[in-house]
């Protein structure tokens, strides 16, 4: 669903027009340019009580307009609509308070910035750290036969050689190749990390891929159903749906399991599961991976719920705001007593 420019205010009075009406302000049912124009002109023939009885059906659910962030920042919050996965017809439940360190960097000389070659650097580590070179090739020492000297050393007219299993020669040994296996393990560090996944959310929620849910729960395990709602809500080919831990809904894992464009992925699992374990209601990841750059660039969509926007929020503040680096280097073990 794409966004218009409007803010806040305006947001609730198109998605709650029923609230709106206690305090006295105007509100409209938008529908096409031409009845905005009417409407602006005074020229539309629509009166209020053709209205009326569209006001009347509305549904009982939660209104949330703000969310108490740690760490306020002197930057408004970003905004995002608050959806649900329960229907596919007004889905739209609320609005959602976003921290503006998280997804809101922009290009600015100040801590939070905004960089494009970090997503690059990320990938590259996540692609690399676990890839290990298993070709190994022999040695003229290694290569079989060539003790005997292929000819005398003068009078022949021909180059001087001692073995026939010399790298000179065409099926002699390798000087200098691959000896595996050789791991391509590095560590990124962590402020590069920590900011990849910063800009990749921002990256996400300035590009309108990135929609925040109440839940995973769906009414049903049928594929087609998890399909036709993606392609009502508009959320492109392929979708990344990330909930707060590595326990999620039956359905949502049936669901997606026959669907390999759709991924469930925990904000962070501790240890691997290696094995699927069916309970009454809920399923259990295999995957031992959390929440990475990869993974949401590789998606079109991101799909967050409230339990893991929470979550990301506060672990990727705890590392923003953290100066415990700082004053390590001039706490008294690291500069020594003074004498």
């Amino acid at each position: 669903m794409r966004l218009p420019l409007f803010n806040s205010t305006s947001l609730i009075r198109l998605a709650f027009p029923k609230q709106c009406l206690q305090y006295g302000k105007p509100r409209l049912w938008f529908s096409t340019s031409t009845q905005l124009r009417q409407h602006a002109e005074g020229t539309d023939e629509t009166s209020i009580t053709d209205i009326e009885p569209q006001q009347t059906e509305q549904r009982n659910l939660p209104l949330v307009t703000s969310r108490k962030l740690q760490f306020p920042s002197k930057v408004a919050p970003k905004q995002a609509w608050l959806e649900t996965l329960e229907q596919t017809e007004d889905d739209i439940i609320g609005i959602v308070d976003l921290h503006p360190e998280i997804f809101g960097l922009f290009p600015r000389k100040c801590v939070a910035y905004f960089r494009i070659d970090v997503l690059w650097w990320n990938v590259f580590w996540q692609r690399e750290y676990r890839r290990v070179d298993y070709r190994q090739v022999k040695t003229r020492a290694e290569m079989p036969g060539g003790g005997r000297k292929p000819w005398q050393q003068k009078r022949t007219g021909r180059a001087r050689h001692g073995s026939i299993r010399s790298p000179l020669w065409v099926k002699g040994g390798k000087s200098f190749g691959p000896r595996g296996p050789k791991s391509h393990f590095f560590m990124l560090p962590d402020n590069l990390r920590v900011l990849g996944l910063r800009t990749g959310l921002t990256v996400k929620y300035a590009q309108n891929n990135l929609h925040i849910v109440e839940n995973l729960h769906l009414p049903s395990d049928d594929p087609t159903y998890l399909m036709n709602l993606v392609e009502s809500k508009d959320w492109g080919l392929s979708v990344l749906f990330v909930d707060d831990t590595d326990y999620i809904d039956k359905n949502m894992a049936i669901a997606t399991n026959e669907v390999k464009q759709y991924n469930v992925m925990p904000v962070y699992v501790w240890k691997p599961m290696k094995l699927f374990r069916i309970d009454e209601s809920f399923l259990r990841l295999s995957s031992a991976a959390g929440l990475n750059v990869y993974s949401m660039l590789k998606h079109e969509t991101l799909v967050l719920t409230l339990d893991a926007l929470e979550k990301i929020e506060e672990r990727l503040l705890q590392h923003v705001c953290n100066v415990d680096y700082r004053d390590k280097h001039f706490s008294l073990k690291a500069v020594g007593p003074r004498v």
